[in-house]
């Protein structure tokens, strides 16, 4: 199942877990034997994959201990500089977020 944008967070953690869970599944894995390789508490390993907000450690533990640590690449890959604005900056990445500049309108510029 794809993750809707319409999801709500409980559905989104659920699908997390059921995903999880498929992963470990696939490899014909306990979840005992997942959970002491993460390095977590059986508990922890069983609330992630019933969606019962997991912590993102928690999360990287078990992918790691999965074999799937760059799932996490297709979940939150690098951000994007757009090539004009990468020439807008000079060939430098952006670092900071600024306020954008408002144009003067004409009216401001014949009133002076």
């Amino acid at each position: 199942m794809r993750i809707q944008p319409t999801a709500t967070t409980d559905e989104v953690l659920a699908e997390l877990g059921d995903r999880l869970r498929g992963y470990r599944l696939q490899q014909n894995r306990t979840l005992e034997d997942v959970a002491a390789e993460a390095g977590v508490h059986l508990s922890t390993a069983q609330r992630a994959e019933r969606g019962a907000n997991p912590t993102l450690e928690t999360i990287v533990r078990l992918l790691r201990a999965l074999g799937r640590l760059d799932a996490l690449d297709a979940f939150l890959p690098p951000p994007l500089v757009s090539p004009i604005q990468l020439a807008r900056l000079g060939g430098r990445e952006p670092q900071r977020a600024g306020t954008p500049r408002r144009k003067r309108s004409r009216k401001a510029d014949s009133d002076e």
